[in-house]
Parts: structure tokens; sequence; C-alpha cells
């Protein structure tokens, strides 16, 4: 695919999600307007939006074409925005910038940060549940809710988080122990898009275990790829402090492994997740372009 069709499938795929998240977020009104304010402000303040890229793609790829998939599209982006919120904490990485605005706590202070994030999650599943509305097949809309649930949890992304801080400073980091945070931190959320979007289109089973093995090497190549981009681009470029791994004395694949073996590691595992996303059904060619951005992107 040349790179002005990938950029313009890329637009609206995005401006696909933006209706989206617009349509499913709060009002701000009321009494507790504040932080409803904010949990607005967190989400439309940019992004990537990969994670309900991926899961509507995925979903479109096995013959999906109804709206139940647009509350969890919804959903997993709240829960990614939740998670960036929380991660920016001074507790936490203590990050005043995120896509070249203020963070949220930085915005409306510490403790509106702590309840915002608290209500995003809380948000993303009363989403999530409005797909029962939109479905003739409740059965699957209960399926790829338990998937959220848990790789959002403490089995997933939630304890990918405790052991990257509880590996903070500690010299005996190894490859294996960031490997297993990276799978759990970032992969699981990635993972849970893609399997979402097929068992809404009544994938099978072996098709949900694939494209839950692509999403992993996916998203660990995205990790990895978020490393090399900490020391080696500027915070103009990036949208956020560069550095801050180094200054949390949080050890990485890089500064383990060194920057150009992990740029031969985030080559490695998109090709073979390019590879694998090619025996899907459909038509793959916008899913294969966008893995294989990950490896080249600057911010």
């Amino acid at each position: 695919m040349d790179s002005k069709k990938m950029g313009q499938m890329m637009k609206e795929r995005r401006e696909e999600v933006e209706r989206i998240l617009k349509e499913y977020l709060p009002l701000v009104d009321g009494p507790q307007k504040t932080v409803l304010e904010a949990m607005v402000y967190s989400v439309l303040v940019g992004g990537k939006r990969l994670r309900p890229i991926f899961l509507l793609e995925t979903y479109r790829l096995f013959g999906g074409a109804e709206n139940v998939v647009e509350p969890f599209a919804a959903a997993i982006e709240l829960i990614h925005t939740y998670s960036l919120v929380h991660d920016d904490l001074p507790a936490m990485d203590n990050d005043m910038y995120r896509r070249g605005m203020l963070t949220t706590h930085a915005k409306y202070g510490e403790a509106m940060g702590i309840l915002t994030g608290d209500a995003l999650l809380n948000y993303a599943f009363e989403t999530a549940t409005k797909a029962f509305s939109y479905t003739s097949n409740p059965y699957n809309v209960g399926r790829a809710m338990q998937v959220l649930a848990e790789k959002a949890g403490a089995f997933g992304m939630l304890g990918g988080q405790v052991i990257d801080v509880e590996s903070e400073g500690r010299p005996d980091m190894t490859l294996e122990k960031i490997l297993h945070i990276h799978t759990m931190k970032t992969a699981a959320l990635i993972e849970a898009a893609m399997m979402i979007g097929a068992i809404l289109a009544d994938a099978s089973d072996l098709q949900i275990k694939a494209v839950e093995q692509i999403a992993r090497k996916v998203g660990i190549a995205f990790q990895i790829q978020d490393d090399i981009l900490d020391v080696t681009s500027t915070q103009e470029v990036l949208g956020k402090p560069v550095c801050s791994d180094m200054r949390n004395e949080k050890t990485t694949y890089v500064t383990l492994q060194g920057v150009e073996a992990s740029v031969n590691e985030v080559k490695r595992l998109s090709r073979e997740a390019i590879e694998e996303a090619r025996n899907l059904p459909g038509d793959t060619e916008y899913l294969v372009e966008l893995i294989r951005l990950l490896t080249v992107r600057d911010k």
C-alpha cells in the first residue's frame, strides 16, 4: 500500500474512532462536572487510537457489520486513557506533558487526576454494557466483556504495571522480566482489542487465539519502540518528556540490549506479526500496513 493511501485510510479510521468517542463520552453537567470535564479532556487530548482501530479492523476482517462493536471501541480507549492518566501521576512517572498537552493531574490537580482515572475505568465498563442493546447474540458480548476485564486487570495491564513499578531501581532486572512486563502492561490491551473484534464477529476459538498471538507480538514491538524513542527522540517530536525511564531508574529492553538490537527485535516481531496477519480472513492490507507502521513511527 502506498503512503498516500495508507495516510488517507489512517485518517478515516481515526475520524471514525473520534466520532464513536464523542458519541459515548459523558455530558459535562451536574455537581460532579469537574471530573466529567477532566474525563473528556483526557480522552480528547489526542492519541493514535490504535486499540479501537485494531478492534474495529479485526471485527471487519471476520465479517462483522453491526453497531455492537462501537461501545467496545469506545470502552477500550477509555481504559487505555485511564491507564495513562494514572501513569502520569506524581507517585508513578510524574510527567507533566503528554501528547504535547498538560497531563490530567497537571491541569486539574493530583486528587482529580486519581479520580479521573477511576471514573474512566468505571465508565468504560458502563459503556461496554451498551453493546447488549445492539446484538442478537448476547453470549458473544458477555465473552467480550470477560476478555476486556481480564486483559485490563491484575492478570493483564494492571498486573504488568505493578511489576513495572516494583522493578524500578532494582539491579536484578532480566530480559525475561522486561518481556513479561511488556506482555502484560502493553500487549494485553492490544490483545483484548483484537480478540474482542474477533469474538463479536463470531470467529472460531482457533481464530481468536491466532489474533491474540498476533496482538502480543505487536504489543511487545510497540513497547520496545517506545523505549527506543525515549532515548533517541525529543520532547517536541514525542509530545512528552524523553529520558523518563532513565530519570525513574527504570531498566528497559534498550538499556539491557542496546538501541541496535532493540530496533532489530522490533523488526523481527513486526515481521512475524505481519506474516501471521496475512493468514486472517478478509482484506488484511490495512492491518498489515498498520503493523508495519509501528516499526518506523517516531512518536
